[in-house]
């Protein structure tokens, strides 16, 4: 028998399931999800963190004791917990933000009232906020759930009849009515929009309409800290705009010893209600958390936590301890010592007798500039405060210290305490806050931060950049790393914000790299540093006094050669500015990147006309004093031969010379897709340019080598010089595989840079000798990477030489530029295999590198300006000096031969004079081929006819044959052209070579 179902049950059943698949999680008037937003640090963001934002849309607050918000994605069972703190309590109307995972990207930081790590898809995913703080099971989880919002069209699981609409990187979904809107149904109760956080501090909002009942108002303090058997009361107040503060009790953390005591309660509404917290002297030592909950008479209450910390004395050294953190940390406790330092954030104090431990200090900063107010160098005082650990962002350890001070009392005056003395490398953490003497030279190493932070980089001796000296990875190269971490502090000047002065310059307006400083005393701080992250930072208590150690050098010394090559990186040198005016006056002007439509944001170098003639003077000064032939420019700007023809302009009006001095080459087919390229200018009396310049277009060099081939005036020999601008080691944004930053101390974009190496190794250098025909090759540039990292590793394993380890390595540490307060190399002079034996000296002119950012051409950085108009700071890298004592293509060697010219004859049928020229090697070896015979000085009107070429404007006939055995002749047959018959006269010139 076929049974048939009763459509009537059939539908009842649908409605149940569809209902069911629909579920309705927060009630009206409730806390509600208000926003989600899970593009944070992603590309194109403004905010740098996911966030989740909820609202009290009810009339009453709401505590959301073990409550959490929490996260999966859009068809996950996972979810992840954000717990929420401790008795948070909502006010009606009031918004609160929670603070998910953080990315790379983005602008802006968020101010959160909590945080967590959740990272969110931007575009699709599920967030619940929960009555538990349990993880939720499932992809559509049901109990505990109090609000549920499926965002993006891909979401599994939503309120109501679908999810919201698809956020992306810059749009949240946001619940409609300022967060009021709560139909239960996703699909319609959001939109999406520009991210807009909302926190407890925004402004409340009433989903009711009607006034939103104010909260209570609390002032408790923070913390109370006082000895084993002393005591103490805190007072205690609230009150309510609006209402009457009519209660109060300790509601947490109750213990014998604590009592609140006196409640007088408020009188009226906007009156104030007043406790007192009473700690009795027999509370054993610890640390008691009280909270303190306040009521009204509209149902409303409000708490606080004051942490109760009793402690005994405890020394110094003690709460340091021997490990880089506190054994003490998060606890109260009560220490005494002598004020060594005040500082603006707080002071340091020191326990005069120590411990006799090398592995513990004996001073610790309290943190807190009014209680630093009320004391001062030499008192002796007990402070009570919470030991934390405190590091500044970016910063890979910790400074121990006291702070939220409930006590500071001076206890005598008048003390003083020896300085320790102390060398560098050493573990600077065992003397942090302590009072020291370095007892030995230091040496400034960086001074990139001297302007802004007053500071500057010491250690015992110069840092080399590990990877300038050891390939990245070996032992070697990390031996050095952490020789380097040991052997450095910061001096800064004690003040926390952009000094006034700029400390420390001497009367020539700088402090270089290199000087020293003796008997250096001070207060051993810790604290961020310029760059990034933070160090063990002096504060000197003595005026610390400098030695030119490192003297300036007027122009770069280097032995002579018969040519002189040198390569500058010259900064970003635009003659279209910031602003968007250029070197001649016009306005509306821009730079290119790439195939973009000129704007000034593609600008760099000069913010305006002021500043570029800055700039200029000081790179023209630089150009001047190296006096080279050739000299490969970086980091000049991309707009064809404009920029590059002005420099050479105004170096020849700087040296006055009635001809031109410098001429440039003119550029070659490919300059790349930078705003900045590689550029060649020469001194046409010394060099002649054979061909046109070369450059390698190909994808790989978006900053494309650019080359050219010159003749010696002066003896024909030629070489080819390569200038070269390798991909830069910072911004590391889109890194892919091999690129991103290995940790090895070769930065990013390193596998970009091998493979530029290898491109010019293995096809622009074979383009160019092919084209010169000559095997003599010069690589010289910003290759990006110090002297032992892959690039360059790549480039000498295969035959270039290392003209820099070859000549300047031998007398010292050779560095063309300072970061990190470490020094190396990136400008290089790479020669080939048959131009080495014909380099005949290098040198690094240390004019940039070791100068501080301060004194260069920007106005407005600093609060002085110390520019001077001479070649120091024209760039942050040094330039680098060749010196080639190139081969000749010929010489002369008319004094090796006995030369017999014969009678002139005169053929009346052809009209042409004509006769021999014999040549006998007198010298005791062989002349080598080809032989030139240079007729010079030949009457006007006179022509050779059988002549091979013409040399210096004079005619020459190559003698037959390949060399000329000692005692061997040879003659030649000369043929002349003489329609005047004029008397044929000549010297005559024998040359061995190729002209």
């Amino acid at each position: 028998m076929t049974h048939l179902h009763s459509p009537g049950r059939m539908t009842v059943l649908a409605a149940l399931l569809a209902g069911l698949s629909a579920p309705v999680f927060a009630a009206p008037g409730g806390v509600v999800i208000s926003q989600v937003y899970g593009g944070g640090g992603n590309s194109g963001a403004t905010y740098k963190n996911d966030y989740i934002e909820l609202l009290n849309t009810g009339d009453t607050a709401v505590t959301l004791t073990n409550w959490s918000v929490q996260y999966a994605s859009a068809t996950g069972t996972t979810w992840q917990v954000t717990k929420l703190p401790a008795s948070v309590t909502l006010a009606a109307g009031q918004y609160y933000l929670v603070h998910e995972a953080m990315g790379s990207g983005g602008t802006d930081a968020l101010t959160p009232d909590t945080t967590g790590t959740i990272p969110m898809s931007a575009t699709a995913g599920k967030v619940a906020l929960v009555n538990s703080i349990t993880a939720l099971a499932g992809g559509k989880p049901v109990d505990n759930v109090v609000d549920l919002v499926g965002f993006g069209t891909t979401a599994g699981y939503y309120e109501g009849s679908g999810a919201t609409p698809a956020p992306s990187n810059t749009l949240a979904v946001i619940r409609k009515n300022n967060g009021c809107l709560d139909s239960n149904d996703n699909s319609s109760d959001f939109v999406t929009g520009a991210a807009s956080p909302r926190t407890t501090a925004s402004e409340r909002m009433s989903c009711s309409g009607g006034p939103l009942p104010l909260p209570i108002v609390l002032a408790c303090p923070g913390s109370v800290g006082i000895d084993v058997g002393t005591g103490t009361t805190a007072p205690l107040q609230a009150s309510d705009a609006d209402s009457l503060v009519d209660k109060a009790a300790i509601s947490k953390g109750a213990v014998s010893g604590i009592s609140l005591t006196g409640f007088t309660p408020a009188t009226s509404d906007n009156r104030t209600a007043t406790a007192t917290l009473v700690v009795d002297a027999s509370l054993p030592a610890g640390t008691y958390p009280v909270e303190i909950t306040f009521g009204n008479d509209a149902s409303q209450t409000a708490s606080c936590t004051v942490n109760v910390a009793v402690s005994g004395l405890v020394k110094i050294p003690q709460i340091q301890g021997s490990g880089l953190a506190s054994p003490y940390v998060n606890t109260v406790q009560t220490t005494s010592g002598v004020v060594t330092k005040k500082l603006g954030s707080g002071f340091t104090i020191q326990d005069p007798q120590g411990d006799g431990d090398p592995d513990t200090s004996d001073a610790i900063f309290v943190f807190g500039a009014s209680t630093a107010a009320a004391v001062k160098e030499g008192d002796l005082v007990r402070v009570t405060g919470t030991v934390t650990e405190f590091t500044p962002n970016g910063a890979k350890r910790s400074y121990t210290e006291l702070k939220d001070v409930s006590a500071a009392t001076v206890l005598g005056s008048g003390n003083t305490i020896q300085p320790v003395n102390i060398d560098l490398p050493t573990e600077l953490s065992h003397y942090e806050g302590m009072l020291v003497r370095f007892t030995s030279p230091l040496t400034v190493n960086g001074n990139s931060y001297l302007g802004d932070r007053g500071e500057l980089v010491l250690a015992n001796g110069r840092r080399e950049t590990p990877t300038n000296r050891y390939r990245a990875g070996t032992l070697d190269a990390n031996a050095l790393i952490a020789a380097n971490a040991q052997n450095m502090v910061v001096l800064d000047d004690g003040i926390f914000t952009v000094p006034p002065h700029i400390p420390y310059l001497a009367a020539d307006k700088t402090v270089r790299a290199g000087d020293t400083v003796t008997d250096l005393v001070g207060v051993l701080d810790f604290g961020a540093i310029g760059g990034g992250g933070g160090w063990y930072k002096l504060q000197p208590t003595e005026t610390p006094v400098f030695s030119r150690t490192n003297a300036r050098e007027d122009a770069p010394t280097v032995v002579a050669g018969n040519v002189r090559v040198a390569s500058a990186n010259v900064l970003n040198f635009f003659t279209t500015f910031t602003d968007g005016t250029d070197a001649w006056g016009r306005t509306g002007q821009g730079c290119t990147i790439g195939s973009s439509a000129p704007s000034r944001s593609n600008c760099r170098g000069a913010d305006n006309l002021a500043e570029f003639n800055r700039q200029r003077d000081k790179i023209v000064n630089e150009l001047k004093a190296m006096n080279a032939d050739a000299v490969g420019l970086m980091e000049i700007q991309n707009n064809g031969d404009i920029t590059v023809s002005y420099l050479v302009d105004a170096l020849n009006q700087a040296i006055g010379a009635p001809t031109p001095t410098y001429a440039y080459v003119a550029k070659p087919a490919a300059t790349g897709t930078d705003a900045i390229r590689v550029a060649m200018i020469y001194k046409p009396a010394v060099l002649t340019p054979v061909g046109g310049a070369l450059s390698d277009g190909d994808a790989v060099n978006n900053r494309p080598p650019m080359a050219q081939t010159f003749k010696v005036n002066a003896n024909g020999a030629k070489f080819s010089l390569i200038v070269n601008h390798l991909k830069s080691k910072g911004s590391c944004g889109g890194a892919g595989a091999g690129d991103t930053d290995g940790g090895d101390g070769q930065g990013c974009w390193t596998a970009t840079r091998v493979l530029q190496a290898k491109r010019l190794f293995t096809y622009f250098i074979p383009t160019v000798v092919a084209a010169a025909g000559d095997p003599d090759v010069l690589a010289v540039g910003d290759f990006n990477a110090y002297g032992h990292e892959d690039p360059i590793a790549y480039l000498t394993d295969n035959g270039m030489v290392n003209e820099l380890e070859r000549f300047v390595r031998p007398n010292g540490t050779p560095y063309s530029y300072v970061f990190d307060g470490q020094s190396g190399y990136l400008d290089h002079a790479l020669a080939s295999g048959a131009l080495d034996p014909q380099v005949a000296g290098v040198t690094e002119w240390h004019n940039n590198a070791d100068e501080p950012d301060a004194i260069d051409y920007n106005l407005g950085d600093t609060a002085d300006d110390p520019y001077v108009n001479n070649p120091f700071r024209a760039s942050d890298h040094d330039p680098v000096v060749v010196s080639l004592n190139l081969a000749p293509a010929y010489a002369d060697v008319t004094a090796s031969v006995k030369i017999v010219p014969g009678t002139l004859g005169y053929n009346r049928v052809t009209g042409k004079f004509s006769g021999n020229v014999t040549f006998t090697n007198t010298s005791g070896a062989a002349l080598s081929g080809p032989l030139q015979y240079v007729l010079q000085g030949l009457p006007a009107g006179v022509t050779l006819d059988n002549r091979s070429g013409a040399f210096n404007g004079a005619p020459y006939v190559t003698l037959p044959g390949t060399t000329l055995a000692p005692g061997a002749a040879v003659t030649v047959a000369l043929t002349f052209t003489n329609p005047s018959k004029t008397s044929i006269t000549f010297t005559s010139k024998l040359y061995s070579g190729t002209f």
